[in-house]
């Protein structure tokens, strides 16, 4: 007889002789000891026990194989793909803290070897992805930009010249190639599709933190779509709680079925050493997929142009739209002739979705775009005036870039050196200027030319020169190939309008 069993009897004895009801019994015993009590009070058979909703207990793992579970079998897979990058970039330093003073220019003459430069060598660290057998390699522009030499280290220890084929600022992402001779079927990684990713999923991170050398790390999806991490114009991130630190950067984010979902990014970080406190940021595979393409066309990025400025919505602004939460993003003006004016765009309208997808804000609908293949249409949700409705907008090119509307100053003046394009809608809507805006926006300066020694910078807004208007790129053709002897020039930078006059 099992202790159980006796136990039972025992109960159902003591019930028997003492006239007790159940109660007290279904205190010290399982509540489906009861029935079992009263049928064998009322000697009839014991039911068969009901199966318990206990959770099952904890076990040790049955087998070796159990035990062994491991993510080594995807980093066997995956880690000979990724490698460290080594960027050097040599600069012109000053020799003298008063290098650049007007008073001890002036004093000394700013040729004095008082005011002499000397080089400066910086080293950055960072880490790369293969996705090409022959050599193609993504990487963060950051890690890259400016660089006069960068070198990979592949995971079997070989170590290559790369050259950079595209350095693209606004995405924060770089594609390198290896120029070296006899480098074979290199490994790679295979891309998924990072809009199927859902927060919970388990990644890992693979690079080359702080230069120890490869390091993998394992984690979640932390979230999804971040906007507000400003590392980037296309700010649409992968966070994770795998573990990113300084040397991560351009490295690879994993899925457990070993494929690239992400190219880490950036951290959050609270400690002055920049190290991981559990929040690092991915660019999506599916931006990083259309840098990689564009390299292998030539090196070119080409992204739809919408022709709206937006804005982000708050409460007020969802409530007087009669939108139930504040989410979308709110179409503000319109280019004249652009793409979202000829798909029927009005001021007001809040964009909602593109084909399928959600979009929570301004920032999240310019990612979508520009993942976007030029040619075809798309299909945006716009809410207007409460109600849902569908718009086609065609997936053309800004005109921005056309050569035709650039100009270079080579007469003998103060703008020899310039290239300036004219301030078209499309390019003001890039510069986040109203689309009437006037002028010609410098894009270029050469190097060791006049008008960079005066201090010319791309970016600069030339809007009049000696009391003229500019409006196209004729105006200034003409105006700054004149033979005056002194120039008033008016010209915005950095959003402030300033007026200068130089000679010469």
């Amino acid at each position: 007889m099992s202790f159980r069993t006796w136990l039972i009897s025992v109960l159902a004895a003591a019930v028997l002789a003492s006239g007790l009801t159940g109660v007290l019994v279904l205190g010290l015993v399982r509540p489906e000891a009861s029935a079992t009590v009263q049928a064998l009070a009322a000697g009839e058979a014991a039911p068969e026990p009901a199966e318990s909703a206990a959770p099952p207990a904890r076990v040790v793992p049955p087998s070796q194989n159990d035990i062994r579970l491991s993510f080594a079998p995807i980093v066997k897979r995956v880690a000979p793909a990724v490698v460290n990058v080594y960027a050097t970039t040599i600069t012109q330093a000053a020799s003298s803290p008063f290098a650049g003073d007007p008073f001890f220019e002036r004093f000394f003459g700013r040729n004095s070897p008082f005011f002499g430069s000397r080089p400066r060598t910086e080293q950055s660290l960072g880490s790369g992805v293969i996705v090409d057998a022959d050599g193609l390699i993504l990487t963060n522009s950051h890690v890259v930009h400016g660089a006069t030499d960068i070198r990979v280290t592949l995971a079997d220890g070989h170590e290559y010249p790369v050259e950079i084929v595209l350095d693209d600022a606004k995405t924060d992402l770089a594609a390198l190639r290896i120029v070296a001779d006899g480098i074979g079927d290199l490994p790679t990684v295979t891309f998924a599709d990072s809009d199927t990713l859902e927060v919970g999923d388990l990644v890992l991170a693979i690079g080359n933190p702080f230069g120890v050398g490869q390091t993998v790390t394992s984690g979640i999806v932390s979230a999804l779509a971040r906007t507000g991490v400003e590392v980037s114009d296309y700010s649409f991130f992968i966070q994770t709680d795998a573990a990113i630190n300084p040397g991560n950067s351009g490295g690879a984010l994993v899925d457990m079925n070993g494929r690239l979902v992400g190219i880490n990014s950036a951290i959050y970080s609270s400690s002055s050493t920049g190290g991981s406190i559990g929040i690092g940021f991915a660019i999506p595979v599916n931006m990083a997929a259309l840098i990689a393409e564009a390299a292998e066309r030539g090196g070119e990025v080409v992204r739809p142009w919408f022709g709206a400025h937006l804005q982000e919505l708050d409460v007020d602004l969802a409530r007087n739209l009669k939108l139930d939460v504040p989410r979308g993003a709110l179409v503000t003006d319109l280019a004249p002739g652009g793409p979202a004016e000829a798909a029927g765009f009005q001021p007001g309208d809040v964009i909602v979705g593109i084909d399928g997808k959600s979009v929570d804000d301004a920032k999240a609908f310019s990612y979508r775009l520009a993942t976007k293949a030029l040619g075809g249409t798309a299909q945006l949700t716009v809410m207007r005036k409460g109600a849902a409705q569908t718009l086609e907008l065609a997936l053309m090119a800004s005109p921005a870039d056309d050569p035709s509307l650039r100009t270079t100053i080579t007469a003998n003046t103060v703008f020899s050196g310039i290239t300036a394009a004219e301030l078209i809608p499309a390019l003001a809507e890039e510069l986040g200027l109203p689309y009437d805006a006037t002028g010609v926006v410098v894009v270029a300066v050469a190097e060791n030319s006049r008008a960079g020694a005066v201090g010319f910078r791309a970016g600069d807004i030339i809007l009049g020169l000696n009391g003229s208007e500019i409006h196209s790129k004729d105006d200034f053709a003409r105006l700054a190939a004149g033979n005056s002897r002194n120039w008033q020039i008016v010209f915005q930078r950095d959003g402030n309008v300033n007026k200068a006059y130089l000679s010469g």
